[in-house]
C-alpha cells in the first residue's frame, strides 16, 4: 500500500493503482516529455502510456484536486510536435479536467540560442498547464509584481465616461498597493548555481527548479495537503512539499535518480522509511 511521505522506485502506474480513488490533492510533475533526454534508458515514453498515466492521475486526483503539467514540444522534421496540447486536451476531452490556466514557465538560460542562420527565435519557455478537477478547491494566488503607479490614485476606479462621453464620479478613490497579483508569465532563473539551493540536483539531467515547484505548491495546496509527483527525479517537488509543510508522494523508475530523491530527502529528514521496492 502507498503510504504518505515516501519516494518509491518504480513505475508510477503501477504504483498510482494501489492509491485511494480521490486521495490527492496537488499533482506537481514534468513528465520526460518528447524524448527530449534519455533518462539512463530506464523507461518508455510515448502517447499510449502517457494515456494510462493521465487516467490514473485523474482517478488519484480530488474533486477541485488541481495538476500543474510542465511540458515542452521538441523539433522534428523542421517543425515543432505539439505533444503537450494532445495531451491537454485528452486531460480535458477523456479525463473530463479543466484547462483552468496556461502558464508560462520562463528560462533565464536558453540552452541553444538563436544564431543569425536560425529559422526560428530562442525557445525561452515551457508551458505549466493548470488542470482541475472541477473548480480549484485552493487557490492562494501569490502577490509580488512590484507596481509602478504604487502609492498613486487609482482614477480609474474613481470617475467613468459615460456613452455621451460626460464623466461620471464613481465613489470613494483608491490607492494602489505597493505589490499586485502575478501575471501568467513566471521568469524562473534555471542555471546551475541559481534558483536550487543543493547541487545534487543537478546529478539530473532535467531538474525543476525549486521556485517554480514552490510557487505552485504554496498557489494551489494548503498545508497538510497530499502532493504527488509520478516523476518525481531529483526529488524537486517532494523536497518543496517537506519544506513547506505539505505531506507528498513520489513515484521514480530510474534507480539512480530515485537514490538521488533519497540522498535529498534524507537530507532533510533522515529518518523516513523510505520505500525502495519494487512494486
Amino acid at each position: 500500500m502507498i503510504s504518505k511521505n515516501n519516494v518509491y522506485n518504480t513505475n508510477c502506474i503501477s504504483g498510482m493503482k494501489q492509491m485511494d480513488e480521490k486521495s490527492v490533492d496537488l499533482v506537481v510533475t514534468s513528465p520526460p516529455y518528447d524524448d527530449l533526454r534519455t533518462y539512463n534508458e530506464s523507461s518508455e515514453w510515448n502517447f499510449g502510456i502517457f494515456k494510462d498515466v493521465a487516467d490514473q492521475l485523474s482517478r488519484v486526483l480530488k474533486d477541485g484536486g488541481v495538476i500543474m503539467w510542465n511540458v515542452s514540444d521538441a523539433t522534428i522534421n523542421g517543425g515543432e510536435s505539439g505533444t503537450s496540447f494532445r495531451q491537454v486536451l485528452y486531460f480535458m476531452d477523456e479525463c473530463g479536467l479543466t484547462l483552468h490556466d496556461t502558464m508560462i514557465y520562463e528560462k533565464t538560460g536558453i540552452p541553444f540560442p538563436a544564431g543569425i542562420k536560425s529559422v526560428r527565435y530562442s525557445q525561452a519557455f515551457e508551458y505549466c498547464f493548470i488542470l482541475s478537477k472541477g473548480r480549484p478547491k485552493t487557490i492562494n494566488l501569490i502577490v509580488d509584481k512590484p507596481n509602478k503607479w504604487a502609492g498613486q490614485t487609482s482614477w480609474g476606479s474613481v470617475n467613468s465616461r459615460n456613452k455621451d462621453g460626460k464623466i461620471q464620479k464613481m465613489g470613494k478613490t483608491k490607492v494602489i498597493k505597493e505589490h499586485g497579483v502575478r501575471t501568467n508569465i513566471w521568469k524562473i532563473q534555471n542555471q546551475k548555481g541559481f534558483g536550487q539551493s543543493d547541487e545534487d540536483t543537478y546529478q539530473h539531467p532535467a531538474p525543476m527548479p525549486e521556485q517554480l515547484a514552490k510557487d505552485h505548491i504554496k498557489t494551489w495546496s494548503n498545508v497538510n495537503d497530499v502532493v504527488l509527483d509520478p516523476f518525481c527525479g531529483s526529488g524537486t517537488t517532494l523536497v518543496s512539499s517537506h519544506e513547506l509543510g505539505r505531506d507528498y508522494i513520489g513515484f521514480e523508475i530510474d534507480p539512480t535518480y530515485f537514490q538521488l530523491s533519497e540522498k535529498r530527502l534524507n537530507k532533510l529528514s533522515p529518518f523516513f522509511d523510505f520505500k525502495t521496492n519494487i512494486i
